[in-house]
């Protein structure tokens, strides 16, 4: 990755600890703990290991990050990259391959809002949540005893046809050897 021309770079065999804060991109590859707060971009190299609560424009991890990490754009975790802690940000991107254990939001989604609009629900990066389900479970009219009867005949019907379909063709005639053909035998008594 190239570094820019205004970015800050914590080599190797540095360890940061305490509160860090800037104005310009920054490059760790060697350790930084504490807190981190930057207005711009993080990068974290294969070499590098942040132990920190992280606050930036945006983040790139090839290294290692323990502690929740909150971006302004978004946090993108390479093949190389492995975090324990949580995601903030509107847009965040997991290559395959990253390792990562913890909670990713992307952004504010009221709950009722939710609820009241199931279509809201399956377009969002949140999965949709079971109430719309259960409603629906609910509204379903009542049936007859007698219709039920009658589904569960159909059911049965249904099950032995498939299973009578299910049977093996039959076998193919065996060949029959020459030296088992059956013939008649005449004897001639004297």
């Amino acid at each position: 990755m190239a570094i820019s021309e205004g970015s800050t770079i914590i080599g190797e065999s540095i360890l940061v600890s305490g509160n860090l804060n800037g104005d310009e991109d920054l490059t760790v590859r060697g350790r930084v703990e504490g807190t981190l707060t930057l207005t711009k971009a993080l990068v974290v190299e294969p070499t590098g290991v942040v132990k920190a609560e992280v606050q930036v424009k945006s983040c790139i991890i090839s290294g290692a990050v323990v502690g929740n990490v909150t971006a302004s754009e978004s946090v993108e975790i390479k093949k190389e990259g492995r975090m324990v802690g949580d995601i903030s940000a509107p847009r965040v991107i997991l290559v395959d391959g990253a390792n990562f254990r913890g909670r990713i939001d992307t952004g504010n989604v009221d709950v009722d809002e939710e609820v009241d609009r199931p279509a809201l629900a399956r377009t969002s990066s949140r999965p949709a949540l079971r109430t719309p389900t259960r409603a629906v479970l609910q509204a379903r009219p009542d049936r007859s005893e007698q219709a039920e009867r009658a589904e569960e005949e159909s059911k049965e019907s249904l099950a032995e046809k498939a299973a009578s379909a299910v049977k093996p063709p039959p076998a193919p005639p065996v060949p029959v050897a020459l030296g088992a053909v059956k013939r008649k035998v005449i004897v001639r008594r004297k």
